[in-house]
């Protein structure tokens, strides 16, 4: 048989890390698998049968394709309906599975590709199709429900720590009479996570970047968090904050929209601007506003090693689970201990955790929610430690594209109407 593998969703600075462990431990089997095909575009290139037959890439390339940021496959946000919904849709999908002899498909993905996983292997036990789904966890959000975190996570958090501290020791060296402030605006729609790894940077010094941290778990209150400010430009002279994108007010209304499409969703962006702009309204402070958007997922040249690692291994052991026809299962990150860091690998099903979210625990956030605690901190930390050697070719990270042909169409085309 040959397995489809497909990337989903926002990518990370490890998602292709995974998929070069997917292909490479598919060809220790080569008994058992004949080849992988990578989705061009995640389920809508299956749909579209635009695949790459991945024999293509070199041992060399795949080493590369492992410290690659971005998605190499192409990514897609799709929500896979209800098979009663559109049964036309699930033909096409089995059609193109059937034609290229595909017996394992593996989604690489957050919470609603999980979903998908479900679906599809629920459909696949419906119409007799024999087929093992097998579910790969990635978000820099960390929002996946029943594992540790989430590949893709550490390295943002380790990008994002790095940025407030580099940030906070400039704008300590330009204080000023009339006091500064310094808004760092982070990914985080419902979850803060991110936000919540800022805070690596001050080492538990709370006079130390960030001073104030906003995550979308607490409610934004003006009057408090300005109050906060005050105090804090007051003492040092400047203040420091980090700002989730998703954060709401007291009445559960987004602080920030940025855009909505045709399907209705949101994306987020400007939070960060907006409270930098209250502060010099009311306050009079001078202020400077960053967010680092895609940089923070795509920084793999200071990519966490242990979040490379994990995302190898949960790579393999999805392959693992095709194999053993754990069908409808994601491999989850299971936290051994701390001091050391210790982990392992171990199943969840997909169908339990689809479309879940894992918030920041309460023990996480700081009583006046304008901070996180240590524990948060120390939850965080081991997730980013570790550094991967960057190979340069005239002075930047070795990111060539990669020979990506796509095979010959077997099926008519698909309309999508």
């Amino acid at each position: 048989m040959n397995l489809l593998y497909a990337q989903s969703g926002g990518v990370t600075a490890v998602i292709n890390a995974t998929a070069a462990a997917v292909i490479g431990a598919a060809r220790e089997h080569p008994g058992r698998i004949g080849t992988v095909l990578a989705a061009r575009g995640g389920i809508l290139g299956a749909l579209a049968e635009d695949l790459v037959d991945t024999r293509v890439l070199q041992a060399d390339e795949l080493a590369r394709l492992a410290r690659t940021p971005g998605g190499a496959f192409g990514s897609c946000r799709f929500d896979l309906p209800d098979e009663a919904s559109n049964p036309r849709l699930y033909d096409r999908l089995f059609a193109v599975l059937a034609a290229h002899d595909i017996g394992g498909v593996l989604y690489n993905g957050g919470n609603g590709s999980m979903d998908l996983v479900a679906r599809l292997s629920a459909a696949a036990r419906r119409r007799g199709h024999p087929l093992v789904t097998v579910g790969v966890p990635k978000t820099v959000d960390n929002d996946i429900v029943g594992t540790d975190c989430c590949p893709g996570f550490g390295s943002a958090a380790k990008y994002v720590a790095t940025a407030m501290r580099e940030a906070g020791l400039d704008i300590a060296s330009m204080v000023s009479r009339k006091g500064s402030v310094f808004v760092l605006e982070v990914m985080g729609r419902n979850t803060g996570w991110l936000a919540a790894a800022t805070a690596l940077a001050s080492d538990g010094d709370r006079d130390m970047p960030p001073h104030i941290v906003l995550v979308p778990e607490v409610p934004f209150i003006e009057d408090v968090f300005l109050a906060r400010v005050r105090e804090v430009v007051e003492r040092l002279g400047y203040c420091t904050v980090t700002v989730s994108e998703g954060i709401r007010g007291a009445d559960g209304i987004i602080l920030m929209e940025k855009s909505h499409d045709q399907a209705g969703h949101v994306q987020l962006g400007g939070a960060g601007l907006a409270v930098a702009r209250r502060i010099n309204a009311r306050l009079g402070y001078k202020f400077h506003w960053a967010i680092p958007d895609y940089l923070q997922r795509a920084a793999a040249h200071w990519a966490s090693a242990t979040d490379h690692a994990q995302a190898m291994a949960l790579g393999r052991a999805a392959v693992d689970y095709a194999l053993a026809g754990h069908d409808g299962m994601m491999p989850a990150v299971r936290r051994l201990a701390d001091a050391p860091y210790a982990w392992d690998v171990v199943p969840v099903q997909a169908a339990t955790i689809a479309n879940l979210e894992r918030s920041l625990p309460a023990g996480f956030i700081a009583d006046d929610g304008l901070h996180v605690t240590a524990a948060a901190c120390g939850f965080i930390r081991p997730l980013i430690h570790g550094e991967l050697p960057v190979t340069t070719v005239a002075g930047l990270p070795d990111h060539r594209p990669l020979r990506l042909p796509l095979i010959d169409k077997r099926l008519p085309p698909w309309d999508e109407t």
